[in-house]
């Protein structure tokens, strides 16, 4: 383990702010408006952790433990998360499924904090986002199968290093795009609709709105104040930084070997995400929620496909 991979961690704990901050910059910028500071969520966070926290007296434990547990799972997942070829510090094999344990860890404990406070809004937010998730993870595994085969090269099947998200990403290259490109594509479209969707941004989720019949993840949060919602803001933030480098490192297919170029081309994959995110979110309006889950079924047959293309090539 050398200082280049310990590095990543650290990266993504100062960067990820910085995505939402990006996508409001470039909605601002199509919507001809000043907009939000680029560094906005940092200032809310540092306002945040310095107002104290108010709590109903109907909820228990849960509702404290929601933000920590969730603000742990997120940087867990930083341990194991690749940065294009640059192979995560505590990577191992069997990483991928940990990351996608820790995902669901951090999920379910904002769900059942929503649930603590015995509020109908946030119990109804709390049960579209279930809908929703059990939609969208089977996308997301399924896509990244169909990347581990990619790397392989072959129709094997999995095993051994290729359950590892470093092994999978280290092998994505050029020539990978070369041999399996229309599979990869079918791959990068699936893994946009998760992101999109996991980090409850248009056409899922308006991240802006305040209507609470209309909201999924904003109500479940709506009881939790200072200390507690800066957590609860950052691990959105760091969730979005997570889901952005695995699509991030399959567009940007940087392998030179030297690890600052590689992470290089990494973030700056992200950064572009986050604009093409604000671009989406000016040209396009929320989907009805009877919409959300035939695109996200839609997105499950793109990542089967493409799992189904590398098989038989």
């Amino acid at each position: 383990m050398n200082f280049g991979r310990l590095a990543l961690p650290v990266l993504a704990l100062a960067l990820a702010p910085l995505l939402p901050g990006i996508i409001n910059r470039t909605k601002a910028v199509i919507g001809g408006r000043d907009g939000q500071p680029l560094l906005q969520l940092y200032y809310d966070l540092a306002k945040l952790v310095r107002k104290g926290a108010v709590y109903s007296h109907t909820t228990s434990w849960v509702f404290r433990a929601g933000p920590v547990v969730g603000l742990v799972s997120a940087v867990a997942v930083l341990a194991v998360l690749p940065l294009g070829g640059t192979s995560a510090p505590a990577g191992f094999s069997g990483d991928l499924i940990f990351m996608a344990y820790m995902l669901g860890l951090m999920r379910f404990f904002t769900v059942i904090a929503a649930l603590d406070t015995g509020s109908a809004f946030e119990g109804m937010g709390a049960s579209r986002e279930v809908q929703f998730s059990a939609l969208a993870e089977p996308v997301l595994l399924m896509a990244l199968a169909a990347l581990s085969l990619a790397a392989r090269g072959s129709g094997a099947s999995l095993g051994g290093g290729l359950f590892s998200l470093s092994a999978i990403y280290s092998h994505l290259s050029i020539s990978t795009w070369m041999r399996s490109g229309p599979a990869l594509l079918l791959v990068a479209g699936a893994l946009w609709v998760v992101f999109l969707a996991e980090n409850s941004r248009i056409p899922f989720d308006d991240p802006n709105t305040h209507l609470e019949l209309t909201m999924i993840h904003e109500v479940m949060v709506l009881d939790h104040s200072g200390p507690d919602f800066a957590m609860i803001l950052y691990g959105a933030s760091l969730k979005m930084w997570i889901l952005g480098a695995l699509l991030a490192g399959l567009l940007v297919p940087v392998r030179s070997g030297n690890i600052w170029i590689d992470t290089g081309a990494c973030v700056f994959g992200l950064f572009v995400l986050a604009v093409l995110t604000g671009v989406v979110e000016s040209v396009m309006a929320r989907l009805r929620l009877t919409r959300v889950p035939q695109l996200l079924v839609s997105a499950g047959f793109l990542s089967t496909f493409a799992l189904a293309l590398i098989i038989w090539s």
